[in-house]
């Protein structure tokens, strides 16, 4: 394999990486806790898009709850979006891992 063949491959990569990062930024995942009563959207990028809760789930005298349905909500919604970067980054890089990505 010459320098001209693993220079193009890496160009080619790059550019797979380029596609992978664009796809994950538009890309949207949800997570869920308490039956749907909190819902969290986030991108494969990890950022946060939106919460929702259903209104009926909200008492006064139990916010502990709420906050736990909030963040067991966001947690899930994350652990979504690792994954589905974890699979799209591994499809380009053969399942190497390169720091950074």
């Amino acid at each position: 394999m010459g320098f001209g063949n693993l220079a193009k491959m890496a160009q080619q990569m790059q550019a797979d990486m380029a596609r992978v990062d664009r796809e994950l930024q538009e890309l949207q995942v949800e997570g869920s806790a308490g039956g749907g009563a909190v819902t969290a959207v986030v991108t494969g990028k990890q950022d946060l898009v939106s919460v929702t809760i259903d209104p009926g789930v909200v008492d006064p005298d139990d916010v502990e709850m709420l906050q736990d349905l909030v963040l067991a909500a966001v947690r899930e919604a994350l652990d979504q979006a690792k994954a589905a970067a974890e699979q799209k980054v591994g499809r380009v890089t053969g399942g190497l891992r390169i720091p950074g990505m």
